[in-house]
């Protein structure tokens, strides 16, 4: 089934990533129907796309039981949905209320809806995360790989009992409840999972307040409101994954294009390491009125730690996207740029 005559829908859709997947979608010609919480986030999305093909229905909850029934019941013409509202934070208080519920409640919702009242659904792709690879106990150990078979070691308890694991566990049971459904209740669609590490690149979403910029933004717009470290070298001192927000906003729609290749397949979308010094180094290179204003640390030494962290191997998921991944200096001058732009509007300065 070409583009033109798909419709597709997707929740969560005024998300820094989901506003990348519904430009592309619209860009590529699907019919797009998108959940949102409220009525001021569907106008928002409405009067963006005025004149296409774009529908949206309010989902207040996804952890309320039957949240998403009525949009699915409603709309036959639906035959992929990509599922990517879910929280990205560090839990303050109950990792229950915060985090293990909306990811995981909201996963099996939208599945059972799908099952019960959209049968012609054929493909469902949904957001997980590097959280649900990553190895805790193996994030120093040079020797041991994470690819697309592994699965984080973090343990119910330790993700119900510990807020600093309420995240990884989230993503991971999340997903595993996604795979498990696909297993017994043998539904009508196949199923596909994006893992990204840390997500970076342009804000396309609507930012109402410097409060509201996504979790993985905020990490580059605090470097750059920060003071000097007393340590230059600190900055250099862990290594993390990443990749840009535009290729993982197109490792969702390429499943839709390619549905057999696609089916079962979990997609680790990486380029690579990067160290907070590796952002001051292109800050710096790229934005000269920010010279002065914002840290150096010490220059050249973002990847000193290279070969000291697990490995990682992906080339599973870059053969089936065929995908030349967005350099981090174009990803981080693009951030930068949005994050300038939400500053003036707001009147900011550093």
């Amino acid at each position: 089934m070409s583009s033109a005559h798909k419709k597709v829908f997707l929740t969560g859709a005024t998300g820094f990533l989901a506003s990348h997947v519904l430009e592309l979608l619209v860009a590529r010609g699907y019919n797009v129907k998108v959940s949102v919480r409220s009525q001021p986030k569907a106008d928002y999305i409405l009067a963006k796309y005025s004149g296409k093909p774009v529908e949206a229905v309010i989902v207040p909850d996804i952890q309320e039981e039957h949240a998403f029934d009525a949009a699915l019941q409603a709309d036959q013409d639906i035959t992929a949905v990509l599922h990517t509202a879910s929280p990205f934070f560090a839990a303050k208080s109950d990792p229950f209320k915060e985090l293990l519920d909306p990811a995981i409640k909201g996963t099996t919702n939208v599945l059972k809806a799908i099952k019960q009242y959209a049968p012609q659904v054929s493909q469902v792709v949904i957001t997980s995360s590097f959280a649900a690879i990553s190895n805790l106990d193996k994030q120093k150990d040079p020797t041991f790989t994470h690819d697309e078979s592994v699965w984080s070691s973090v343990t119910w308890e330790q993700a119900t009992t510990n807020l600093s694991y309420a995240y990884r566990g989230s993503k991971k049971f999340a997903e595993k409840a996604f795979w498990d459904f696909i297993e017994q209740e043998k539904p009508n669609f196949t199923g596909t999972t994006i893992n990204p590490p840390l997500i970076y690149g342009p804000l396309v979403q609507k930012v109402d307040s410097i409060d509201k910029i996504n979790t993985s933004s905020k990490i580059i717009y605090d470097l750059l409101h920060s003071k000097e470290a007393e340590d230059p070298l600190s900055y250099s001192e862990s290594l993390s994954l990443w990749v840009d927000v535009r290729d993982v906003a197109l490792a969702h729609v390429l499943p839709l294009e390619k549905p057999v290749e696609a089916a079962g397949r979990r997609l680790f979308t990486t380029p690579g390491f990067y160290s907070n010094q590796d952002i001051l180094d292109i800050a710096n290179e790229n934005f000269p009125e920010l010279k002065g204003k914002i840290p150096v640390g010490n220059p050249g030494t973002g990847k000193r730690n290279a070969g000291k962290n697990a490995q990682f191997e992906n080339s599973k998921t870059n053969t089936f996207l065929g995908v030349k991944y967005i350099t981090l200096e174009q990803s981080i001058v693009d951030t930068i740029k949005t994050l300038l732009d939400i500053n003036k509007k707001h009147g900011v300065t550093l």
